[in-house]
């Protein structure tokens, strides 16, 4: 059994930073974030491979976004640059339970998950 414990979320004002960390506790293989807005379904931010060597992103964070990982620490992260109010949403942390190559990016790939943590980019 996988747990996985975000933080690093607050409060922003727009054109700036936050750092999210997604710590994990038993074996994790390829892991992802996704966020999820009021009123919408949760979708793909970015998932990053068991050994950090391939990364993939959507398209609205591409370039502003990075995600990484630290298996001595079991944690992965998401660095967030250049914040727009659009990204404003709860965040929350996945973890695949199989090794596969290729990150994937549906949520339906996912077994664990964090409890989410909330941002909120100001305009």
């Amino acid at each position: 059994q996988v747990q996985l414990v975000e933080s690093g979320g607050g409060l922003v004002q727009a054109g700036g930073s936050l750092r999210l960390s997604c710590a994990a506790s038993g074996r994790t293989y390829n892991m992802g974030w996704f966020r999820q807005a009021p009123g919408k379904e949760r979708e793909f931010v970015a998932a990053v491979s068991r050994n950090g060597g391939s990364t993939v992103y959507a398209d609205s964070v591409k370039g502003r976004f990075a995600i990484s990982r630290d298996n001595a620490k079991n944690t992965v992260y998401l660095q967030m640059n250049s914040l727009k109010p659009e990204d404003t949403a709860v965040y929350y942390c996945a973890a695949d339970s199989v090794f596969i190559i290729q990150p994937r990016t549906s949520t339906r790939a996912y077994d664990y998950w964090g409890q989410g943590t909330q941002v909120t980019v100001s305009s």
